[in-house]
Order: structure tokens, then sequence, then C-alpha cells
């Protein structure tokens, strides 16, 4: 089992920046893929990001390629997400999520083992 635990998120002006990270409780989280989703209240949730066992490859959804980066460090088994030029449509419930999964699959929500709790992330016009 790992557990995640995401940091607090928070409110945030329209094209500011924030930053959250993911530690995760296992060692094992070196071998894993991470990613990032998010809900909006209403909608289904949404691939944002994700990030291979090495860092070597990343992966970003069409709404976020190029405001978001994610990061990771398996000395301190965690994952970082950067926000920046935030938008309100941004704004949504982000999960940090971990599993053993194919390349192929990292878009997909059923693909993963393991879900943070969810941190709220709020973006003001």
């Amino acid at each position: 089992q790992v557990q995640l635990v995401e940091s607090v998120g928070g409110l945030v002006q329209a094209g500011g920046s924030l930053r959250l990270s993911c530690a995760a409780s296992r060692r094992t989280f070196s071998t894993y893929t991470m990613g990032w989703f998010r809900q909006a209240p209403g909608q289904e949730r949404e691939f944002v990001t994700a990030i291979n066992w090495s860092g070597g490859s990343t992966y970003y959804g069409d709404l976020v390629k190029g405001r978001f980066t994610i990061s990771r460090d398996n000395a301190k088994n965690t994952v970082y997400l950067q926000m920046n030029s935030l938008k309100p449509e941004d704004t949504a419930l982000y999960y940090c999520t971990a599993g053993a999964l194919p390349s192929d699959w990292v878009r997909l929500a059923s693909g993963y083992n393991y879900w943070g709790q969810g941190t709220q992330v709020t973006v003001s016009s």
C-alpha cells in the first residue's frame, strides 16, 4: 500500500502561480509512474500530467501544456506540480496518483493504483 499526501492548495489570482507537492509513503515510490488529475464540480476527473519512474518522460493534458510542469525527486519520495499562468478554469480539486502502468495508459484514471485525498486549487478572475 502506498499513501499519498498532497500539500495544501490555495487561492490564487488569475495569471498567478502555485506549486503542489505530493509525498509518498514508500521507498518503492521510485518505481511508479506519478500523475496529477483534477476534478471540478459536476465534471469528470480530468488528466493533468504524469511523469514516469525516472523522470525521463512527461505527459501533459492539452489544457495545461506549456503552463504546468511536473517533476519528481525520488530521493525525497515526492512529486511536484508547478502551475503557472493560472486561469479560473483551472479551479478544481487536484489529486496525486501513483501506479505501475504502461505509458499508453498514463492519461487514464483507471490505470493508477493509489490516490491522494485531493487538494483544492481556486483561481479567481
